[in-house]
């Protein structure tokens, strides 16, 4: 039995789901999944618009949105300018075709403008805008904004009838038109970059921004290390600190000023004493976060420039401050984002198509990895909570209203930069614990975030900890090193693996050897972070606990691969960055075919026979295709894919771009596919390949990964400590015998769980190196749909209230 299992339900839904089976699904009791088919709401008009600040992803949605009702047989409008478009009405609203939208998803902002309207707050503003909604026969909107714009908008809803009854009275609008829109109808995405909305664990646009902020902390890196300076870096959070406090996570960060943890009276000299310890162990420099919010505990402001004062007075540091500004808002957006953007969107459609006049407003969220309608009022209530209670000084509070995410997030930092003091530990109680670390199989982004994480949370906790270098091979051969607290220093900024890792598994040979050594060293529980490797060798080793007793210890794995091909849960470590590095690539590879003539594109990336990273990172890139291995396909089917080209490129059209996983089939090789293109094609257009190779391995991890990372080895730690204290014996040993202490840690459904590697075994393809059921093969109808291909498409979304969305243990 897995720990946090999740309900049967929802355990129903991934499954069928994963199995790619379109027929109608009962997410959760007292609602049948909605199945959507070509023109299913046709006639029906729905307008979208975007309202305050912008947000990377924004264009995503709107093409999602857009795509989806035209493919349900809707009307849309986009409106330009938020609700100033809305009020001017003319040439600021405008009916969408497919191409309104097409080559925007990877573009930062928001195509269709965005404005914060004084006029749209008052009763003549939204006259006129009700008038300009009734003449197109506009009853339904999609707002993508902040927390206030969707208060607008459901105060606008609020107000239908009297709105209504004014205009008709006044001959500004007709009866006969009047009667067309009775009312109106609000679904809300939120586009913000502060992740400061209550109900969603990521609002669209956060994970760009702190990739901007994380990118420019590396940079910082750099040169504070040549001249051993310390930055103090302000980022945005006026009233949330939530990237100050996850880029000061990912970044190694030696302190973190935000509006929901103030600093006491005397932080001046709790961050000089801080700063100067990490000197003392050889640190040569000092990253010093401030959200543009943070206050002291008596709601005094502190800036970057009081904290550069304070840290040249005491301690004559070289201090700069960087204030990063709205660089966090620009550029492209991040794969997540991207992807955020196309579910949330299509979700959107299907919530609004649903609604009847006694509908309430909802606001489509994420929660772990499952999209959820949840209460517009709820959540804004909630989210207003925060801010009053923030207002009256109960920081407790605030915190708790956050969520669980921001609850984990700001532990696991007080934590893992705690001075290094002897604390009275919760944990090991007194018991001097022997720990182990090691990689196992191809190297991921996150790998050392885990690491580093890990080592400093069993340091906190008075264990021994070692880091086993170069995979089993590396255990066999006892390199073993003990790990203090400044060894992993700066570690999560890298991709690869220091410790480094090789993809050989315990064999007949080696298990003599690696018994040996673990009992050599007293290592009483061991992490594995790594692929499916990771997760076989964890197998063998709990399969032959009988024959070697060192094998007798918990155990857990961390799942870290790019290729995200194993059982037990949604998301790897070091898949986020892989997919962020493809999709720059393919932005480069479109953006070299504008101005040329006629051109398909073939993108091969890795994966071995999985086609997660060529799925997802052809539904954040916007491609046209995406040939899998889990999804056969036929030379007629090529054959049928070359007229879907022609057809495209007869309406003007330009380029196609299909992705098409490594191992997809072995006989259909990516040459083969280039080569039937030019043949069917008959010179109406060019193929060309990009075989995206190794490149997708590299790279700095990202913000997602770094963080992921941090938190999956700590809650690892603490599970690994709780399992020993269960299985030590009256004379200090470690047995542990029951398959519950040979685990694989991941995020399934909305909760993170523990479950038994050899529960798993029995939904394992090991032939093809796969997980039996795969969460992602739902996006595949999304994919062709955006892209116009013929398909079915399935609504997912879980309906939910907020309360019981913030119950629920966040990962993210």
């Amino acid at each position: 039995m897995a720990e946090e299992a999740i309900s049967p339900e929802e355990l129903e839904f991934i499954r069928q789901r994963a199995l790619h089976r379109f027929d109608s699904i009962v997410p959760t009791a007292g609602r049948e999944g909605t199945e959507i088919t070509s023109d299913i709401f046709k006639g029906r008009t729905l307008a979208i618009y975007t309202s305050g600040g912008d947000s990377q992803g924004m264009n995503s949605a709107v093409r999602s949105i857009t795509r989806m009702a035209i493919y349900c047989g809707c009307k849309v409008y986009l409106i330009y300018e938020g609700y100033e478009g809305m009020i001017e009405g003319g040439d600021f609203i405008k009916e969408a075709t497919w191409n309104t939208v097409s080559d925007i998803i990877q573009q930062g902002g928001t195509i269709i403008g965005s404005a914060r309207s004084s006029e749209f707050r008052t009763r003549e503003g939204r006259l006129k805008a009700a008038t300009n909604l009734i003449t197109r026969g506009i009853g339904r909107l999609v707002c993508i904004g902040g927390d206030g714009s969707l208060t607008g908008a459901n105060t606008f809803r609020l107000e239908w009838t009297d709105l209504v009854a004014e205009l008709i009275k006044t001959n500004r609008v007709t009866e006969a038109l009047a009667k067309k829109i009775p009312y109106i109808q609000i679904v809300g995405l939120v586009g913000s970059i502060d992740n400061d909305f209550c109900g969603t664990d990521m609002t669209i646009g956060t994970d760009s921004a702190l990739q901007r902020i994380i990118s420019s902390i590396d940079a910082v890196v750099a040169t504070a290390q040549s001249h051993q300076r310390a930055f103090v870096i302000e980022v945005m959070g006026r009233h949330c600190g939530y990237l100050a406090l996850v880029a000061a996570l990912a970044s190694e960060a030696d302190f973190c000023f935000i509006p929901e943890w103030p600093a006491p009276e005397n932080w001046r000299d709790v961050l000089c004493d801080k700063l100067a310890q990490m000197r003392s162990e050889g640190q040569r420099l000092n990253i010093i976060i401030v959200a543009e919010g943070a206050i002291d505990r008596d709601g005094k402001p502190i800036t970057a420039e009081d904290v550069k004062t304070a840290v040249k007075n005491k301690l004559k540091y070289d201090t700069r401050v960087t204030i990063l500004g709205h660089v966090q808002r620009g550029g492209a957006p991040s794969a997540f984002d991207r992807l955020l953007g196309c579910r949330m969107g299509a979700e959107a459609v299907f919530a609004l198509m649903e609604m009847t006049e006694e509908s309430e407003p909802c606001v489509i969220s994420i929660d772990g990895n499952v999209m959820v309608r949840v209460p517009l009022l709820k959540c804004v209530e909630r989210t207003q909570m925060v801010q009053k209670a923030m207002a009256d000084k109960d920081w407790t509070t605030a915190v708790m209203l956050r969520g669980r995410s921001f609850q984990r997030n700001l532990e696991t930092y007080k934590l893992l930069t705690k001075m290094r003091t002897v604390e009275k530990d919760n944990l090991s109680e007194g018991h001097k614990f022997k720990v182990a670390v090691i990689n196992v199989g191809a190297p991921a982004g996150g790998m050392n975030a885990a690491v580093r994480s890990y080592v400093r949370m069993a340091l906190y906790h008075q264990c021994t900890v070692y880091g086993i270098e170069d995979s089993f091979e590396g255990m066999a051969n006892g390199l073993f090193k003990e790990f203090q607290w400044s060894d992993v220093t700066n570690w999560a900024m890298y991709g690869g693996s220091f410790l480094g890792t090789q993809k050989s598994l315990p064999t007949a040979a080696t298990m003599p050897k690696i018994a040996e050594q673990l009992k050599k060293h007293g290592v009483q529980a061991l992490l594995l972070i790594g692929g499916f490797e990771a997760y076989h060798s964890t197998m063998i080793l709990a399969d032959h606990r009988e024959q070697y007793p060192e094998f007798c210890i918990p155990m857990c794995v961390i799942p870290c691969t790019i290729s995200n091909n194993v059982p037990g849960t949604m998301v790897s470590l070091g898949s986020d960055t892989a997919l962020n590095e493809i999709c720059q690539m393919i932005d480069k590879i479109k953006q070299s075919a504008t101005g040329t003539k006629r051109r398909v594109f073939i993108v091969e990336t890795m994966g071995g026979y999985c086609g997660y990273l060529a799925t997802v990172s052809a539904l954040s890139s916007g491609a046209d295709n995406a040939y899998i291995f889990e999804e056969p396909f036929s030379v007629q089917d090529l054959s049928d894919d070359v007229q879907v080209i022609l057809s495209k490129m007869e309406v003007g059209a330009k380029r196609y771009l299909v992705v098409r996983n490594e191992w997809a089939d072995k006989h259909l090789t990516t040459d083969f596919v280039q080569n039937l293109f030019n043949s069917e094609g008959k010179k109406q257009f060019t193929t060309r390949v990009n075989v995206l190779g190794h490149v997708q391995q590299g790279g700095s991890p990202t913000p997602f990964d770094r963080n992921m990372g941090t938190k999956l080895a700590a809650r690892a730690l603490e599970f690994l400590l709780i399992q020993l204290k269960e299985n030590l014996t009256a004379d200090n040993k470690v047995v542990a015998k029951n398959p519950h202490t040979a685990t694989l840690l991941g995020l399934k459904g909305r909760k993170v769980v523990f479950t038994p590697v050899q529960e798993l075994k029995k939904h394992t393809d090991f032939e093809h190196r796969l997980p039996a059921e795969q969460w992602w093969l739902g996006l595949r109808p999304l994919l062709r749909v955006l892209s116009r291909h013929r398909s079915t498409y399935e609504s997912s979304a879980i309906l939910e209230s907020v309360e019981e969305v913030e119950e629920d243990t966040h990962m993210f």
